[in-house]
């Protein structure tokens, strides 16, 4: 696995959403993005990175957007798991180690679209 944040995560995250195929969008939305906020990121490494959203796909930037939909507050450790798949956003969510504002609506396609993206599957 490429160093979480680094900018070689960043470019290969970044082919493999470019061709992750058609997002599916909540109803009466066409664009829409979120910030993933890591609280304790090392100096090393962006603090944030924004993943945008269109019905044709998505792309991931380092650094926040101030106008995103939703902003998602994490540590370092659990974004690095969530990523490797070793830590599940639901039990995160539940235990309060996910912090979201904004649009909550917009995390259930993107994630679902994210891992099927990042696994090699077709979103459905």
């Amino acid at each position: 696995m490429k160093d979480f944040l680094s900018e070689e995560w960043f470019a290969t995250l970044s082919s493999t959403l470019a061709h992750a195929g058609e997002v599916e969008m909540p109803e009466g939305v066409s664009t829409y993005s979120v910030v993933f906020v890591i609280e304790d990121a090392p100096a090393t490494v962006p603090h944030a990175f924004t993943i945008s959203m269109k019905s044709e796909g998505g792309s991931i930037t380092p650094g926040d957007a101030f106008d995103a939909d939703s902003i998602i507050r994490l540590s370092y450790a659990d974004a690095a798991g969530l990523y490797a798949g070793t830590f599940d956003s639901g039990t995160a969510l539940r235990e309060g180690r996910i912090k979201v504002r904004g649009n909550v609506n917009t995390l259930i396609p993107l994630m679902k679209w994210f891992q099927a993206a990042y696994s090699g599957q077709s979103p459905e």
